[in-house]
């Protein structure tokens, strides 16, 4: 591969090392310490960008003790607002903006957030656009660098990218996803050369990688057993060393793609996924092969908001 195409980089999900999350997560949230020695490790290895959020329990305290003072790229996400009166006065809209941006400066030690999304696409146009307003008023006084979206459908990707002023855009995908390619969400992204995309749930949510099919939400039309086997099956037919090296492979295959979002809480995997991450991705022919065999599976399982309640 040359020098100019350029691979999504391993981007340090945090939101594990801030609050217990996660199907698949059986170790729970580490200690402070451990935490911060594992986001200095991975600095230490070469991982440049991290993501966060206010929503993530102290996973932003966490990142900012670990880096402060390394030359790194933070995202972090605007509060979900849920406090937030429906009816509220754009002074108290400004002012709950405020109060979310000052908090994550302070527990990031940054004097600038280097991008900041929000964490509900809803929050566009909610209150009049009063959200989005004040936000971009922080980008021209200096706080915020870039704005994006968080994403949860199609949908919002797509009304996200017809806004010039987005620069930034994550959202989840993986071997199993069909949603994007179909609604034309991977065309848009491509035509907006100045969005970087970063995907997330590569592994849904631990579930492609962890291949126990006891874990898995119980969903009319989902036989997990089924679904592990093609993983597997694909796995040693595109000569990949594990499900996870497979469905890492897959999402780099894709040239939209800048950075996979992967959540780690312990050492171990963060040096496996180290790994991974730097060895040859799929083509995109193998990749467009792929999703012409993946069956299209429930859109409730590839969006973890819709499982049921255990």
């Amino acid at each position: 591969m040359s020098m100019s195409e350029q691979m999504a980089e391993l981007v340090l999900g945090s939101v594990q090392l801030g609050m217990p999350y996660g199907a698949a997560n059986r170790v729970g949230k580490p200690s402070r310490a451990a935490a911060v020695k594992l986001v200095r490790r991975a600095a230490d290895r070469g991982i440049r960008r991290f993501d966060t959020a206010r929503a993530y329990g102290d996973s932003e305290s966490r990142l900012g003790e670990a880096l402060q003072g390394r030359d790194v790229h933070t995202v972090t996400k605007l509060s979900p607002l849920s406090g937030l009166d429906p009816h509220a006065t754009r002074e108290e809209v400004y002012a709950a903006v405020d109060t979310s941006i000052a908090e994550s400066l302070s527990a990031l030690r940054q004097k600038r957030l280097d991008c900041l999304l929000l964490h509900r696409a809803s929050h566009m146009t909610d209150h009049d656009g009063a959200i989005w307003t004040r936000l971009l008023e922080h980008v021209c006084e200096g706080r915020v660098r870039a704005l994006g979206v968080s994403v949860q459908s199609p949908q919002e990707a797509l009304s996200a990218l017809d806004c010039p002023d987005v620069r930034h855009i994550q959202m989840p995908f993986n071997v199993l996803d069909w949603r994007w390619l179909e609604a034309g969400v991977i065309e848009r992204c491509k035509a907006r050369r100045d969005v970087t995309v970063h995907v997330r749930s590569v592994f849904l949510q631990g579930l492609l990688a962890a291949g126990n099919a006891s874990i898995w939400p119980k969903i009319d039309g989902v036989d997990p057993v089924a679904i592990l086997a093609m993983i597997s099956a694909m796995t040693t037919e595109y000569g990949r060393e594990s499900c996870a090296d497979f469905c890492l492979a897959y999402a780099r295959g894709h040239k939209f793609i800048h950075g996979v979002v992967i959540g780690l809480e312990t050492m171990e995997q963060l040096d496996v996924n180290l790994r991974l991450a730097v060895k040859r991705p799929l083509t995109p022919v193998l990749c467009a092969e792929i999703e012409a065999r993946v069956p299209r599976l429930p859109e409730q399982l590839l969006n973890p908001a819709q499982w049921p309640k255990a």
